[in-house]
Order: C-alpha cells, then structure tokens, then sequence
C-alpha cells in the first residue's frame, strides 16, 4: 500500500475491545489503525471504556477513539450477552451520529456483527468482518443449550454474509467462515509488536520478582483464560514437576471465564519450602509489563482442549513469547504444533497432565543447561522468526489494504483523482 490522499470519510472500527485494555484484539486492531494512519486514512473507533484501574495509554497519531461504558464481570473482563449487548445498543446510536465513513472494519462477537450489518445497511456503507475464531464452533465446547447454539451460528453466519470482506486468521479459520456463507474470504495472520515484545527489553529484577511471590524460576502463561483453553491442566502438571523440581513455579497474567477454577486448584497445590506459592495468579498488565515477565521465564505456556471444536485456532500468546525471545510450550493441537515442531520454537504436549509435565522438565532441564550466550543466540532466533512471519506491522498493512479495497470498488474515482 502506497502513501496517499486522506480517503474522504476514514475508516471506522467497531470493537469491544481496544488498547489499553490488554488483548490479543487490542493488539491485533492496534496494528491495522497505524497502518491507516501511516497512509493518511482518518480512523475513527467507537469502543468500550477500559477496566477499571487500567493503565492509560496514547492513542495513535491520526486516530480518533471513542469510549463507551459496557457492563463487565468482577474481573473486569467484557463477556456474556448481557455485557455484549450494553456495548451493541448504544453502538447503533453511535454509529448513526458519526460522520458517514467509507468503510467500516467490525470485530466479534456475533451481537456486534448482527447490529453493524444492519446499521451499515441503513448508511449504504460497506463493512469488513475480522474472523480471528469462529464464535459458534467455539459455542459447541461450552456444553451450551442447541438453541443457544444455533442461535449462535445465526447471528455469525448473518455478519459474514453481510461482509464485502471477511480476514480469517488461518486457513481453517477461513474454511468455516465459508460454511457461514462468508463471500471473499482473505487469510491474514495474526501478527505481535515486536518493538513490545522483544528480547532486548527489561526483566523484573529480584525486588519486583518477590513482590509478586516468585523465587525460582517459573513459566508464564499471559492472556485469556477460558474454558476452551484449560489452562488448568498446567497447575495440574505443575504437581507432578515439582515432585523433581520444588522450586518451580508458574505464574498467570490474565483474566477470564476459566479464571477462579484455575485459582482454585492452584490453591490446592502445597507452597515451596520457602513458603512461596507454586502458582501466582495476577491481573492483565500492560503489554510492555506483559513482555518484561515473558522475557524473564523459563517458557510461555499455551493450551487450548482438544476436541471442542477449537483446535484450529492460533492464539496469539505464542507470537507474543516468541517475540520476547522466549520458547513455547504448546498444549494442545493445530496449526501451532507444526509451526513449533518445524522451527524449533519451543516444544508440543498432548493436553494431558503427564504429558504437560514431561514437556515442562524438558523445557526447565533446557533453560538450566543454556549458556548466556546460548539463551542470547535463542532469544535472536525466536524473536527473527515472528519479526519474519508474524509482524503486526506486515498483518496491519493487509487489513487496512483490504479496507481500502473495499472503498475503491464503492468509489472507483477515488484511484483516478489520485493518480492524477
């Protein structure tokens, strides 16, 4: 995409989910305003307001945000059709008292794609659906009623077919948007800031480390927790490690629907000889405050439950460590299996205690026999990968470039001004 005039009307997001708040959304949305902005596209986003207690941050250059309370659980995570909903019915008004913009970029849940495919259908405005999972096959693993199911798969199927574009993040994304009705499907990968999440960045020292309970050395698990992750079955293996390794220790940085039943059976597991605990849970930090914890563990823990109809899903997690320089252990199956197996990025597990726990002793024995000029070679290498593959930069270009697509098939003059 080369730099241009400014597009008369911008482009217009319509997200739950925007920066500060920390979320592979947030991150992922992030890259695609600047790419905008870069190229002189007035962006507009009509959000939610942040937790709170969350750390403010500067909007991009270029970029107009617009912040609207919505309901959240006592975790400050947005989730649930109650809170879905105290975002999608103002939206509507939002939306309507906008300046009329030329194309507009919608993000899950499927609430939002049913009120902006009709909203958008009212102004004649053409909008671009994101797909970075599949809302009603990831419904079927949550053991919800088949009328909420297919109710579910209604409302998806309704956005995507509405959409003069669809992104899906990987190609199995793409394959079930398609079986919605989906019409121009485009595959975009997930991609990471890797000016945040670099290994030449800080690691907590001794004092901040303490502070949080941490003694040892620990893995990281940084993101959502969900049913449809389990995330539980680390504690679980982490019982077994520390039959061998004491001190090892695991360390949440995130929220969700799977939150307290994590903290629950981490509370079940016996504190190390020097009292500290053997999982420490803390709330979603800033994604700079998220890297400085990645790049100092040992390795960055990923799952997601097989079989719920989720396993093609690839969560940004990984890109996240990875560009930190730090290796992943993948519980789970899909496409991260390969990508981690092929390149060396860290190791793969069934999602299975046992087998967690074997991958954990590999990855911990790993780290232990590491020079530091060895650890630096790998941090180099990992973070080289994702800068290569899987840069916010690279992803955010496609996106707006498909937006501008959108605009230039609805206003063809606009390309012959500017070439003139």
């Amino acid at each position: 995409m080369t730099p241009s005039r400014p597009v008369r009307g911008g482009a217009l997001l319509a997200t739950r989910i925007h920066l500060p708040e920390a979320a592979a959304a947030a991150l992922r949305l992030d890259g695609v305003e600047r790419a905008l902005a870069a190229h002189h596209v007035p962006v507009r986003v009509l959000t939610t307001a942040p937790p709170p207690g969350t750390a403010p941050a500067a909007d991009p250059q270029g970029v107009s945000v617009s912040r609207w309370p919505a309901l959240r659980d006592a975790s400050g995570y947005l989730r649930g059709y109650l809170p879905y909903l105290s975002f999608d019915v103002p939206l509507i008004g939002r939306f309507l008292a906008q300046p009329r913009p030329d194309a507009v970029l919608v993000e899950p849940p499927p609430t939002t794609g049913v009120v902006m495919r009709l909203a958008c259908a009212l102004r004649r405005v053409p909008y671009v659906w994101y797909a970075p999972d599949v809302w009603s096959a990831a419904a079927e693993s949550t053991g919800a009623p088949r009328l909420v199911l297919a109710a579910v798969r209604r409302m998806e199927s309704f956005a995507v077919r509405g959409a003069a574009r669809v992104v899906a993040v990987n190609e199995e994304v793409a394959e079930h948007v398609r079986a919605l009705g989906g019409r121009d499907v485009r595959v975009v990968p997930n991609g990471i800031d890797t000016s945040v999440f670099d290994p030449d960045g800080p690691v907590p020292d001794e004092e901040r480390r303490r502070a949080l309970g941490l003694t040892g050395p620990y893995a990281v698990y940084a993101g959502t927790v969900s049913e449809w992750q389990d995330a539980g079955v680390f504690v679980r293996a982490l019982a077994q490690l520390r039959a061998a390794r004491p001190g090892a220790q695991v360390l949440f940085l995130g929220q969700g629907s799977d939150w307290e039943a994590v903290r629950e059976a981490a509370a079940a597991l016996e504190p190390g000889d020097d009292s500290a605990p053997a999982v420490v849970m803390h709330p979603p930090v800033p994604p700079a405050e998220a890297a400085a914890w990645q790049r100092g563990a040992v390795c960055a823990l990923v799952s997601i439950k097989p079989g719920q109809g989720y396993d093609f899903a690839y969560p940004t997690k990984v890109l996240a460590a990875l560009g930190c320089g730090t290796p992943v252990l993948y519980a789970g199956r899909g496409p991260v299996v390969e990508d981690v197996a092929r390149h060396d990025l860290g190791w793969v597990s069934d999602h299975s205690p046992g087998s967690v726990a074997d991958a954990l002793v590999a990855a911990f024995d790993a780290d232990d026999a590491l020079t530091p000029q060895g650890r630096r070679q790998r941090s180099e290498r990992l973070h080289a990968w994702v800068s290569e593959h899987r840069s916010l930069e690279a992803t955010g270009q496609r996106v707006a470039r498909l937006l501008r697509e959108v605009v230039l098939e609805r206003r063809p003059g606009l390309a012959a001004g500017e070439a003139r």
